[in-house]
């Protein structure tokens, strides 16, 4: 039920901002693709009495195909609000050397094991731009990010899965440098770090404005993070080569 509110909430905040809309203001949406690849991906659940094991060492983690939605509307010159569709789920297999302590389970040595590790991420961004020139344009905004994740293990007839879901706030910004008429560098991400995690999610990308509606885009984001509380212990960081497009309409 507290979910169901936030996403609630969410949606009211989103349509009293389109009351404040002009002439200029212009609705996008923007989808993104490509591959993801692991980095580390460190784990122990519990963080005081599970084993700490790596998915992209200890095991294998496969890439993964990706995909990203976000709608957004421009308010005015300076105003951006959005909301972003996220999914990601990464697949591991191997076997271990050692016993494994995970969640509710304890799985042994060099045994086959699968996992999963997923990723989903919904959220709502506002952003204002403080420098909007004709070959520079600059902003900071909010992030109101839902986290829907999940660390599988199977193996030996047993399986054991946490799952977390929680709300996560979030520093937005976004720098988007000209190099031509038509084409443009763009930095652009979401990130904050606490004494009990940290979050990044960044987008580096060469733009190409095919005309005034639309225009595509190739780059690498990375994405990494994690938590060090009582439940869990997980740090993990992927890269994604990305391409994609942003339409106005």
């Amino acid at each position: 039920m507290k979910i169901i509110r936030k996403n609630i909430y969410i949606v009211i905040i989103f349509c009293l901002l389109l009351t404040f809309s002009n002439a200029y203001s212009q609705w996008f949406f923007d989808v993104e693709t490509g591959a993801a690849f692991s980095g580390y991906n460190n784990v122990r659940i519990p963080r005081d009495t599970g084993t700490q094991f790596s998915l992209s060492k200890d095991l294998k983690t496969d890439s993964a195909f990706f995909f990203r939605l976000r709608l957004g509307y421009q308010i005015g010159q300076k105003h951006t609000i959005s909301l972003l569709l996220a999914p990601l789920s990464l697949n591991a297999s191997g076997t271990v050397n050692k016993s494994i302590r995970f969640f509710e389970e304890d799985f042994p040595a060099d045994v086959p094991l699968k996992a999963i590790y997923r990723f989903n991420s919904y959220r709502l961004t506002y952003r204002y731009d403080f420098i909007r020139k004709e070959n520079l344009r600059f902003g900071f905004g909010l992030t109101a990010k839902i986290r829907d994740a999940a660390i599988s293990v199977e193996g030996n007839n047993l399986k054991s899965e946490k799952t977390n879901v929680g709300f996560v706030p979030l520093i937005n910004f976004r720098l988007e440098w000209f190099l031509a008429k038509k084409l443009s560098l763009l930095l652009d991400g979401d990130a904050l770090a606490a004494p009990q995690g940290r979050a990044e999610d960044v987008l580096l990308a060469l733009q190409l404005r095919l005309n005034e509606g639309l225009m595509l885009k190739a780059g690498y984001r990375i994405l990494e993070g994690g938590a060090n509380v009582e439940e869990v212990y997980n740090f993990a960081l992927i890269h994604f080569i990305i391409a994609g497009a942003t339409y106005r309409f």
